[in-house]
Formats: C-alpha cells, structure tokens, sequence
C-alpha cells in the first residue's frame, strides 16, 4: 500500500533531486535542454546572415558583421546577471537558505532593469557612433542601421530572455527554457525569409524578425511565474548594494566572454580593412557565426552543468561535482574535435550557407577558415571553464582565465602577428591564443579537483 506523503515533501524532493539524482541522467536532462536553448540564441545571429548574405551578398555579410559587437554587448549584459545571480541562488538552494534565494533572485532582476535602461538608451541615441567604432565605412553604415533599427526597441527583451533562461533552470524548469528560446528561434527562421524576401523589407526585415522572435520567447519565459514548478518570489533586498556586487562579481567572467568578443570583433574588423579588404570582412562574418555556434555548444555544457555543480557544491558533496566536470568535460572534447573537422572539411559549404559568394570571396575563404578554424579544437573547453570556476566559487581565476582570452592575450596577437609575419598571420589569432589559455585552464583544474577530492563529505 502507498502512503501518502504530506505536499512538502514532494515538494522537497522536486526541490532536492539535484542533490540526489543520479549525476549522468541529471546532466543529460541538463544539457538537452540548455543545448537546445543555446544553439537556437546561436540561429537568430546565424539566420539573419544567412537570408541578408543570400539578399545582398559580401556587403550585407560584411554590414551584420559590423553589428556583431553590439549582439554580444547585450546578451553578455544578460549574462552578467543571469548567470551571476543564479549561480549565487543554486548556492543558496544548497545550503537551504530559502530567504538568500529570494535575495538573490530579487537583486539580480532589479540589477537587470537598472542594465537594461542603460544599453537600451546608448543603442538609441549612440548606434551611428558605436557602428563606426566597430568597423562600418560609408558603404556599410546605412545598411547596419537599417538592420539596427527594429532591434533598439527589443533591447531590454534581449537582456531579461538571458536572466529568465538562468534562473529558469536553476528553478527546475530547463524545459520550460528551451522551449521558449525554440518557438522564438523557429518563429525568426521563418519570418527573416517572409520579412526579406516576400515582403521585400531586406535587411529591416531580419532584424524585425529577431525582435519578434525575442518578445515570443519573453511571453512564454514568464509563463514560469504562474505555473506550480515556480519557486521565484520577489522580496525587497536587504544590502542591495552589497548583493549586486557579489552578482556581478560572481557573473562577469561570463560577461566578459561575450564583450570580449565584441572587442575582439571590432579590432579583427578594423585590421582586417587596413590589412586585406572587404572580401576578408565577409568572409570573418561569417566566421564570427560560426565561431558563435561553437562558444553556445561551450555554453550548453556550462549552463546544463552550473545548477547541478553550484548545488552540489553548496551542500559540500564534491564527489557529484567531480563527477559532472568529466561528462561536461567529454562533451566540450567531442564538440572539439566535431566543428575543427567541420570547418576544415567543408569551408566553402560554410561561405555558401552565409552568402552568394564572388569569386575573390571563393579564392581566399578555405586558407580563412581553416587557419582560424582549429581553435575551434581548445575553445569549447576555456569557455566551459569559466562556468565550472564561478559554480565552485573561483570567481578570480574565472575572471583571470576571460580576461587572458578574450583580451590580453588575443588583442596583443591581432596587432603583433601581422605587423611581425603578414596579414595572413592574423587568422592565427586565435589558434595560439587558445593554446596558451588551455594550459593555465588544466593547471587550475587540476589544483582545485585535488582539493575537492581530499575534502569531500561523502
């Protein structure tokens, strides 16, 4: 005969499976749906080149190229906070600190109102300005606005989609995520053909499509907030100030993947002009694409692998969070190996895709992609990385591994390499620069899974 439990302990159990579930079949429950969820934020960038490259070739490749660092300005903004404060959160589920998730939560939403107002107004008034900054000449100007245009009053849709996804997760409802971030993403496959092609709107078309897209899956995020999974409840926070720091703080290595590659983009731009042409620029278009799609397979495993690690890790059980860094650990390895073999197979099936191709477009594209493409090998892991180290609270070395990667390190190569050995030189950018980054990655790794090891509670 089954007995019945009282409600709370359901309840518990739903809250607390993560910290007893089997770790494989939470992983892959995890990674199926933030996979699902990262790639198709991957396909409106990816789409919208591909039905602009086909609408107007090399120059409108070259034109949402230049558009490129804003994408990663705001949804590295919703990262900073979406990722920060639902590491903190998981922590908090952990340890069972009911009144610290509630905190947690409530600041990072406030954090991200304050964010959204502030990049919402500088897209407005500042996107000439910022679309020089990036790369864009006369010729391209006109055609990044026109694609801008539609997309400055989605802004703050873009940003909360990042915070609701993150904490969407760690509330035990992944499904609900990707889904979400699915009907969005195959709402904007569909209408960038209609809005381009039928209705003729070009490249105003795409970018009305991906805004649209953005405020469908917005709708469904917050549909969370009235179902009974729903554990989110808003509360005035006490210390604000104090809180937002240690969310920002805990979150910006994240941040800084994606701002790092909107500075890496605009200074590859700016070289690419001075050293080669418009050519090499449509052809980086479409490299920052696909280089798009890698980084969200990264993210995939660091977000399907935050909650369960940050939980786990919040409750001292460090042998459940050894044991989800080697699933997350085989999957960036095969990631690896998958789109290095890819891009070095099949470069101009890759151009195609993205644009209609002129013939000096054909001639320089295979050397482009393949030299670039075999970071492609180690990049999945440094980006995993900076997720495992913000989930065992490493924020530093989180921050240090960002930083290296995304400026010090690549910004110095982009301007040394070409000046020292030619413009070819410069599609190794990034090659040598994961290479160095990868090694600090398994020195640190190394260190704190030892101590892990040698402290567990189990």
């Amino acid at each position: 005969m089954l007995i019945p439990y009282p409600a709370f302990f359901y309840e518990r159990m739903m809250k607390m499976n993560i910290l007893t579930n089997n770790i494989k079949q939470l992983y892959f429950k995890y990674f199926s749906a933030a996979f699902g969820s990262t790639m198709i934020s991957s396909i409106y960038g990816l789409v919208d080149m591909a039905i602009v490259g086909q609408y107007l070739g090399p120059m409108g490749t070259a034109s949402l190229a230049v558009v490129a660092p804003i994408w990663n300005i705001i949804y590295s903004l919703g990262l900073l906070t979406g990722i920060g404060g639902s590491v903190l959160f998981s922590i908090a589920r952990g340890e069972n600190n009911k009144e610290k998730e509630k905190e947690y939560f409530s600041s990072a939403f406030i954090a991200t109102i304050l964010i959204s107002l502030i990049c919402w107004l500088t897209i407005i008034f500042f996107d000439k300005q910022l679309l020089t900054l990036f790369g864009a000449d006369e010729s391209l100007l006109p055609l990044a606005r026109a694609y801008l245009t539609p997309v400055k009053f989605g802004v703050p849709l873009f940003i909360f989609n990042q915070l609701l996804a993150a904490f969407l997760r760690n509330d035990n409802n992944p499904t609900l995520a990707t889904v979400a971030v699915l009907t969005g993403g195959i709402f904007n496959m569909f209408a960038d053909y209609i809005f381009v092609f039928i209705f003729e709107l070009g490249i105003f078309g795409a970018g009305l499509a991906t805004t649209l897209g953005a405020l469908l899956t917005f709708m469904i995020l917050i549909t969370h907030f009235l179902s009974k999974k729903n554990t989110l409840s808003f509360v005035f926070p006490r210390k604000s100030l104090s809180l937002f720091k240690i969310i920002i703080i805990t979150g910006f290595s994240t941040f800084f993947i994606d701002i790092a590659m909107g500075i890496l983009t605009m200074f590859f731009n700016r070289q690419i002009m001075t050293y080669i042409g418009t050519d090499a620029l449509a052809i980086y278009g479409v490299i920052v694409n696909i280089s798009t799609i890698v980084q969200c397979c990264a993210y995939s495993v660091g977000q399907a692998s935050q909650p369960i690690i940050s939980t786990n890790f919040g409750a001292k059980l460090n042998t459940r969070v050894i044991e989800t860094l080697k699933y997350s650990l085989y999957t960036v390895a095969a990631f690896g190996i998958v789109w290095t073999i890819l891009i070095c197979l099949f470069p101009i099936t890759f151009i195609k895709i993205f644009m209609t191709p002129t013939d000096g477009v054909l001639e320089i594209a295979p050397m482009i992609l393949r030299l670039y493409g075999i970071s492609f090998l180690l990049l999945p892991l440094n980006i995993f990385s900076t997720y495992y180290f913000q989930s065992i609270m490493k924020p530093k070395v989180s921050f240090m591994i960002s930083v290296l990667r995304g400026l010090v390190i690549s910004c110095s190569l982009i301007f040394i390499l070409p000046l020292l050995f030619g413009s070819t030189a410069l599609w190794l950018t990034m090659p040598i620069t994961e290479l160095i980054v990868v090694c600090i990655v398994i020195y640190y790794m190394s260190i704190y899974t030892k101590k892990m090891k040698e402290t567990d509670s189990v």
